[in-house]
């Protein structure tokens, strides 16, 4: 077994926040964003409230606000990172965790959910224009991959 990569440091704009909150980030995020830094594969286990759900997603946090403005089509321009959830339930607590910190500190990342309640406008529109990070079920993304073009 491969023993994880030592901890990553936050860029000064994370760091920032999270000393705002009174947080310090903990050893198992800044472990995930080690391992996504160095391209390798990881497995997250922790605790019920041990930061899971930020864990996962900080490494896109982190190099979706490094990428500066994203270009409307093109290179880049696709969905960066996919989350995939058995519930749809599961997809919008993600969804309003996730915005918490993009919100505070006030990166230019898209994050949209799409389940079976979404409205087909918006289904249309993320086609089109597809969101930085996409929350869905398995049902949707294969309805969603089925699409022509996808």
């Amino acid at each position: 077994m491969t023993p994880p990569p030592a901890p990553a440091t936050l860029s000064p704009l994370f760091a920032d926040w999270f000393a705002r909150r009174g947080w310090s980030p903990r050893r198992h995020q800044l472990e995930m964003i080690a391992a996504a830094e160095a391209g390798s594969h990881a497995l997250l286990v922790a605790p019920t409230g041990g930061g899971k759900t930020l864990a996962g997603f900080l490494p896109s946090l982190v190099e979706l606000a490094e990428r500066g403005p994203r270009p409307a089509f093109g290179p880049g321009s696709g969905v960066h990172t996919l989350y995939l959830s058995p519930l749809k339930a599961l997809t919008t607590d993600v969804e309003r965790n996730l915005m918490t910190p993009i919100r505070e500190i006030g990166l230019n990342i898209h994050v949209e959910s799409r389940t079976g309640d979404t409205k087909q406008s918006k289904k249309q529109r993320q086609r089109e224009f597809p969101p930085d990070i996409l929350l869905t079920t398995p049902e949707q993304l294969a309805l969603f991959c089925a699409w022509e073009g996808a």
